[in-house]
């Protein structure tokens, strides 16, 4: 593995403050609802049930004339991304490397594995979701934002898109684990859209059997996820032709082809996975519908996993990665509680 410095550059962060666990914002009597999201203490988490939590979060300012969710639309897409500490590449393709910000403090620090969108195609990068990165950085989060081989690349689609996120995160925890900087104790995964996908699979893939390409006998150390409006169901997301039928490029085809492929890939039908999930999703998204969430929710509760599920009403498919939009708060209350953090940073 090579440690590539960029120019000095360690994210240009703000230094964040370190205090107790109190809420803030305006969101506080909402979050504090949510103790199911993280692990608010030993007790608490030993007596509680398995069945999932679904609450919906109107983010919209008081008093605000709302016109429709065209005026809540992100350009996160267009933005200039912002600047990363190092770069780690954990194999020899291009496309393999992941960029690491660490937090402008002394101290050790929570990791977070990112995992961009863009329906698995080699179209979009990482660099758009790097704002959200930078946000979550300043809360006191190491955060390592993963790129992958995606269709158009060479080796992207089935399987190789899904062995890089085995091979990065695998890679990278060995390689941090002599990082003073890093909190062992806690790591998780985020990912928005295809990568809500990808990190849901993650932390279910323990569950996929031997003789599968897809298998890895290495120990998956990572027990909680993240998705923001991920795809849960490729085989729904294939009979709704999302991304205009994307998933039959991605999956090298449909379900009645390849069954089996389907079966190791698609993160509801590896439930149960004994990991704690928390989705989020926007009720007016038109790009992956609430209904993949909805689904795997309803599948989890039956199977007694643990999982969460936050509908934002009004808001639309790129607000939850923006850090400027409205659905900003709820995405970083959910992520700071998974991870035992201060809301209030």
């Amino acid at each position: 593995m090579c440690l590539v410095a960029e120019d000095g550059l360690d994210a240009a962060l703000m230094p964040v403050k370190m205090t107790t666990h109190r809420l803030h914002t305006r969101y506080a009597n909402k979050l504090s609802n949510l103790p199911f999201l993280g692990l608010r203490n030993r007790a608490e988490k030993q007596t509680r049930t398995c069945a999932p939590r679904i609450m919906l979060v109107n983010v919209h300012d008081e008093g605000r004339c709302k016109t429709g969710i065209g005026e809540t639309l992100s350009n996160i897409l267009v933005r200039d991304p912002p600047p990363f500490g190092i770069r780690i590449h954990y194999g020899n393709d291009p496309n393999q490397f992941a960029e690491l910000r660490f937090p402008n403090l002394k101290g050790s620090f929570p990791l977070l594995f990112v995992v961009h969108g863009g329906f698995w195609q080699s179209g979009y990068d990482l660099s758009h979701i790097g704002h959200l990165c930078a946000a979550l950085t300043d809360k006191g989060i190491i955060t390592c934002n993963i790129e992958y081989r995606r269709i158009g690349n060479p080796g992207g689609g089935w399987p190789g898109t899904f062995q890089d996120i085995s091979l990065a995160t695998g890679n990278i925890l060995q390689e941090l684990s002599k990082d003073s900087r890093f909190d062992q104790a806690r790591t998780a995964i985020i990912g928005h859209s295809a990568g809500g996908h990808l990190a849901l699979w993650l932390v279910g893939r323990h569950r996929i059997r031997k003789g599968s390409p897809l298998h890895n006998d290495r120990r998956q150390e990572i027990r909680m996820a993240i998705s923001l409006a991920g795809v849960s169901d490729l085989r729904s997301a294939w009979k709704n032709k999302l991304g205009h039928g994307i998933v039959t490029r991605f999956m090298g085809g449909t379900p009645e082809e390849y069954p089996d492929r389907y079966d190791t890939g698609s993160p509801i039908e590896l439930l149960p996975t004994g990991a704690r999930h928390v989705l989020v999703h926007g009720t007016a998204d038109d790009t992956v519908p609430l209904s993949q969430s909805e689904s795997f929710i309803e599948r989890a509760e039956k199977l007694m996993d643990q999982s969460t599920l936050v509908k934002l009403d009004g808001i639309g498919h790129y607000e939850l990665i923006d850090p400027e939009s409205e659905a900003w708060q709820p995405v970083v209350g959910a992520v700071l509680t998974l991870l035992d953090l201060d809301l209030h940073r």
